[in-house]
């Protein structure tokens, strides 16, 4: 019904530069709050960034300064711009989309398949 497609991770250098980006497809009536999930290995999933419907942002401590989330509304797309790479941000790179299907309905939440972002020294 739904699917986000992530793209854009690869291998990056040390203060080096990436720029991911997820596609939201489908059923959707509108999308509230979009975000972006790094796993690390043996990790939990954890928050890096996320961006509401009209533009307001909200990161992680350890990506403030470096990391800079965006959307476009009218493309159903997400983005992060990870600038000052460092090998710890080293991750699976997992998007998340808050979507309303229907007007008189709760919206849903759904994952991408994620992007693995590996950072070397």
């Amino acid at each position: 019904q739904v699917q986000l497609v992530e793209s854009g991770g690869g291998l990056g250098q040390a203060g080096g530069a990436l720029r991911l980006s997820c596609a939201a497809s489908g059923s959707i009536l509108s999308i509230n709050d979009m975000g972006w999930y790094p796993q690390g290995p043996g990790n939990q999933r954890e928050l890096v960034a996320t961006i509401t419907r009209g533009g307001t942002t909200n990161y992680a401590d350890s990506v403030k300064d470096r990391f800079t989330i965006s959307r476009d509304n009218a493309k159903n797309t997400v983005y992060l711009q990870m600038n000052s790479l460092k090998p710890e941000d080293t991750a699976v790179y997992y998007c998340n989309a808050d979507i309303k299907h229907r007007v008189f309905a709760p919206s849903n939440l759904y994952w991408g398949q994620g992007t693995q972002v590996t950072v070397s020294s």
